[in-house]
């Protein structure tokens, strides 16, 4: 659980949670403390959690990395995310990791909106989470019903194989991540809550909150389909030139001079030069991103050589 200032709520939540799950020999409840200035870490020790503090606020994307890595480091299993307010329902939690188990998914998300929209959650929230899924189900090739959902489970191959870049959130490129990388999703509907007085520690700015995931999505587009990323570019660029340069020769044609549209026709010729480095730049990213895939696959096996080692 990440949690910032949830003093108020995750003893409660942490209690909850089932002692034991059937198939597991023992079930760790760890909290991520990012920065809180509450009771939050009092809390938690008191209801028997592992807490790992961060000194200050670094958000939820770095709050996932430090329970990565340490799930790793204590041979977990399977690792379940799920908020520390209460939203959602702890007993889900088999239903989370079942498909891992049966070996039908990788990894598995929750999805709030199996029933259409959940109750008392803002219908402007609702709307910007569903565009945020078609984006990201666009850019991973993969239908993603509600990419932004906090309740989620997690393989520990997947572990082994996740590599975030992102600080502000892990929601949206986990998903992008793990299917480039050929990982099998399952999408579990879950029951969640929305209180009339809660203030989301990450969506609290909705502007804010479509911005940096925004961000975080066009960079993974970038980074994952380089190719197909800078030659549209490059296409539109084109595109551009030869509107432009189209007109030039039109009057061209008609009157034997391009006066008055000389500058027009200099600036198609510059936007045709860009629209062939756009599209060398393409064919170099994508060579960069065969080399990245290669290293992500070394350190794949070197992170499973030091995590696995007896």
């Amino acid at each position: 659980m990440p949690a910032l200032n949830e003093g108020q709520t995750i003893y409660k939540v942490l209690k909850s949670v089932p002692k034991t799950i059937k198939g597991f020999s023992s079930l760790e409840l760890l909290v991520i403390n990012d920065g809180s200035i509450d009771n939050t870490e009092e809390e938690s020790l008191k209801s028997g959690a592992t807490v790992i503090n961060h000194n200050y606020n670094k958000g939820v994307g770095n709050a996932f990395q430090t329970a990565l890595n340490y799930s790793l480091k204590v041979n977990t299993d399977i690792l379940v995310s799920i908020d520390s307010d209460g939203q959602f329902d702890v007993n889900q939690i088999e239903e989370m990791i079942s498909p891992i188990i049966k070996n039908e998914a990788d990894f598995c998300i929750g999805n709030r909106f199996s029933n259409s929209k959940p109750e008392k959650m803002p219908k402007i929230k609702y709307w910007g989470n569903r565009q945020i899924s078609r984006i990201v189900s666009f850019v991973g090739n993969s239908k993603i019903q509600d990419a932004s959902c906090g309740f989620r489970s997690y393989s520990r191959d997947c572990l082994l194989n996740l590599n975030l870049q992102g600080s502000f959130t892990y929601t949206h490129e986990t998903i992008l991540d793990l299917v480039d990388k050929g990982y099998r999703v399952a999408q579990v509907p879950v029951n969640v809550k929305y209180f009339d007085d809660r203030v989301s520690r990450v969506a609290d700015n909705l502007f804010k909150y479509a911005v940096n995931t925004s961000l975080i999505i066009f960079k993974c587009l970038k980074d994952y389909k380089p190719l197909q990323f800078f030659l549209s570019i490059a296409l539109f660029v084109l595109l551009i030139s030869f509107f432009m340069g189209g007109f030039v020769l039109i009057h061209w044609f008609k009157y034997g001079t391009i006066t008055p549209y000389k500058s027009l026709g200099i600036i198609a010729l510059s936007f045709c030069g860009m629209s062939l480095l756009l599209t060398i730049l393409a064919f170099v990213a994508d060579m960069l991103n065969r080399i990245r895939n290669n290293q992500e696959k070394m350190l794949y096996l070197i992170k499973k050589d030091y995590f696995e080692r007896d």
